[in-house]
């Protein structure tokens, strides 16, 4: 080999071997450059593609009703994720994707967008969801099993039960005051994935993560069903905006029934406007009209400031008060108390009030719940409104006497006439019996619990003796008399107030509530009907629903007629207005 071959060998070589050399540098310097200096954010990252951290809860615990049929209840339900890096073909996914899940294509395609590591493509999906979906076997999606709410009874307490959202969170009603004891355990979990996308089965799942509690309400299924089918029939009769009805054993405060109309399915509580989901039962103040006779009365005979045969002049139907005039629908010359109340004039009702004076039926108003929150267990309770008696002027007074001037809630409502039921006792209204762990053992009870005594027990029977008299002839409650039981109860026709503040015409929340059996009350039922447009008259509006509900309860409770009271019925053909 000449020399000249020999330089140009080794020159070669040289050159070679610094490449080499360079290039085992730069890899050094790039290994320790990765390792050293970025070593911690690759394995993040590298982590991020086949790790996913999420939050795993426990079954949530059930609502029953008082005799343990389930209100709400917790299913297994499938939820689809994807991985979106791991799809090669977004559009063709989306467009299988789109139809199996009922969503717009474009809304899959964006979920699909690779820049996000994992995506939800639809929580708690239905059973023929995750089939089709797992038929069609895309590569990147992903089955996991969340727990979703199920209201077995649809629209049954629908306002009073609630409703939880995707997450497992209470958002309205039991659902949400209750929803730290409903709630199960939670736990993050992280998800491990092999590079092929398929999930290492167990990694990361819980072992054993607690469930909830339970709640067990005071209502009754079956008269529950029994009021919303009445509600609904009266409603619909009379061309009602919407109506309560509330059902309260008066010995205990337990409300049988708490029902609303309009109704909604919580199971798509979307579907509905939000104005449906609230328990306006609680949270809706409103004025009640002729039934708050029912407590200036009571105000008057336990003061004895008047007896059931006191009379008064009723000014034969207009009596006037300063500027103002006051009405009654019928013109009426004398009438005793007991009569004031069975024709329900409002006229009557201010001359009883004014010889009361307005200290002592603010303090009896006061004591019986009104203007003051009762303590139930239910989110968003009204206090109503009882203005300090101090700022009354004569008119305030009279108007207050029979229902105007003075707001209410039905919960307050029906508690307060429970006391007359119970001989003058007011009971704490009771939503809930107690809480239960998961293998039904108590954990709370709730007892019944006496407020104050009102009105003496003497001064109640002669309240309830007088109430019988509004379902006899000529009373403006006939229409709620019952065979075979004796009742006593009151109307309550209310002229609404407009966004102006003054008294609109032609809109009126009509009312019936009453007490059955009467001498030795086991019910007291409210029936409320916002804006009826057939007629008005809560004698005619209201008091054919409690009628029903009454007699399909009673007979539901086994509590049987009694001999004695037919002579205390009238015939219903006597429609008066009240």
């Amino acid at each position: 080999m000449t020399t000249t071959a020999t330089t140009r060998t080794r020159l070669r070589t040289g050159i070679v071997g610094a490449l080499f050399l360079t290039a085992l540098l730069a890899i050094s310097a790039q290994a320790v450059r990765l390792h050293v200096f970025e070593g911690a954010w690759l394995s993040e990252r590298a982590a991020r593609e086949y790790e996913r951290a999420m939050v795993v809860q426990g079954k949530r615990g059930a609502i029953t009703d008082r005799n343990g049929s389930p209100l709400a209840v917790s299913i297994d339900s499938p939820s689809i994720a994807a991985y979106p890096r791991q799809i090669t073909d977004r559009h063709a996914a989306a467009k299988q994707l789109s139809s199996a899940l009922n969503q717009p294509i474009r809304d899959v395609v964006r979920k699909l967008d690779p820049k996000r590591s994992f995506v939800w493509l639809k929580r708690q999906a239905t059973p023929r969801q995750a089939e089709t979906v797992q038929a069609i076997g895309i590569k990147g999606v992903d089955f996991i099993t969340e727990h979703s709410r199920y209201y077995p009874n649809k629209t049954l307490a629908a306002q009073l039960v609630g409703f939880s959202g995707i997450d497992g969170h209470g958002l309205e009603g039991m659902e949400f005051y209750f929803d730290a004891i409903l709630k199960g355990g939670e736990q993050e979990i992280t998800i491990l994935k092999d590079a092929l996308g398929r999930r290492f089965e167990g990694a990361g799942l819980p072992v054993d993560l607690a469930g909830g509690n339970n709640v067990v309400l005071t209502i009754d299924r079956t008269i529950q069903h029994i009021t919303q089918k009445a509600l609904d029939a009266s409603a619909t009769q009379f061309g009602a905006q919407s109506g309560m009805a509330v059902v309260m054993a008066p010995a205990t405060g337990e409300v049988l029934a708490l029902a609303h109309y309009p109704f909604f399915n919580p199971n798509s509580y979307r579907s509905f406007e939000r104005e449906l989901w609230r328990n306006r039962a609680i949270t809706d103040p409103f004025e009640p009209g002729s039934t708050m006779k029912i407590f200036s009365v009571a105000a008057a005979i336990d003061s004895g400031v008047c007896s059931p045969s006191t009379i008064f002049y009723c000014e034969n139907g207009e009596y006037r008060i300063g500027r103002n005039t006051i009405h009654d629908t019928k013109s009426h010359g004398w009438l005793s108390l007991q009569q004031i109340i069975k024709y329900s004039s409002n006229i009557g009702s201010v001359k009883i009030t004014e010889k009361l004076g307005p200290r002592q039926l603010h303090a009896y108003l006061n004591a019986f719940g009104f203007g003051r929150r009762s303590g139930v267990t239910c989110p968003g309770e009204t206090a109503g409104s009882l203005s300090p008696f101090k700022s009354w002027s004569a008119i305030d007074l009279g108007a207050i006497s029979f229902g105007q001037g003075i707001s209410v809630s039905a919960i307050q409502l029906i508690a307060a006439v429970s006391a007359i039921a119970n001989d003058g006792l007011l009971m704490k209204p009771m939503l809930v019996r107690e809480i239960t762990g998961r293998n039904g053992e108590t954990v709370k009870r709730f007892s019944p619990e006496p407020v104050r005594r009102v009105v003496s027990s003497h001064s109640a029977a002669t309240v309830r003796r007088i109430l019988k008299t509004v379902i006899t002839a000529g009373g403006t409650g006939v229409n709620a008399a019952l065979k075979g039981y004796s009742v006593c109860g009151k109307t309550g026709t209310a002229q609404k107030i407009d966004s102006s503040g003054t008294y609109a015409k032609g809109r009126y929340l009509s009312s019936f509530v009453g007490l059955v059996p009467a001498d030795q009350p086991e019910l007291a039922i409210l029936v409320l009907l916002d804006e009826p447009t057939v007629q008005t008259y809560g004698g005619i509006v209201a008091a054919p629903a409690f009628r029903q509900i009454a007699l399909e309860t009673l007979s539901y409770l086994n509590i049987p007629p009694r001999p004695d009271a037919d002579r205390l019925r009238v015939s219903r053909g006597n429609r008066a207005n009240g």
